[in-house]
């Protein structure tokens, strides 16, 4: 089975998807915002989240724990590209999306950034 093809269902159903992480490679897309008091960072295709004080330290603790994931990923024989795509949460998919529009609406967050960060 090529590397790219994901199984959708039991009845042997294969789709060719565009995967963006291998564990040698890939990007994953981030955001950092503030809700109330605390500032948390998103690696969406992880579903991991982290927070800080401030902004850079959310993004920097995103990014340790991107690292140790990856790492685990790497330590596991025989893992497929699942852990590596996952599919995000919906609300931060849709903020994601709100971000990257031509017209932005009005976030209830205040976003320090996002983007894409190198596996």
């Amino acid at each position: 089975m090529n590397t790219n093809m994901i199984l959708l269902s039991k009845i042997g159903i294969y789709v060719k998807l565009n995967l963006m992480n291998t564990l040698k490679s890939g990007k994953f897309r981030h955001i950092v915002f503030k809700d109330g008091d605390t500032w948390y960072a998103v690696a969406l295709e992880f579903n991991i989240v982290a927070e800080g004080d401030d902004a850079q330290l959310a993004y920097s603790n995103l990014i340790q724990s991107v690292l140790g994931y990856l790492e685990s990923c790497r330590k596991i024989k025989g893992a497929r590209m699942h852990p590596l795509n996952q599919k995000s949460d919906s609300e931060y998919e849709d903020l994601w999306t709100n971000l990257n529009s031509k017209k932005p609406l009005k976030s209830p967050f205040k976003i320090a950034m996002y983007g894409y960060s190198a596996v």
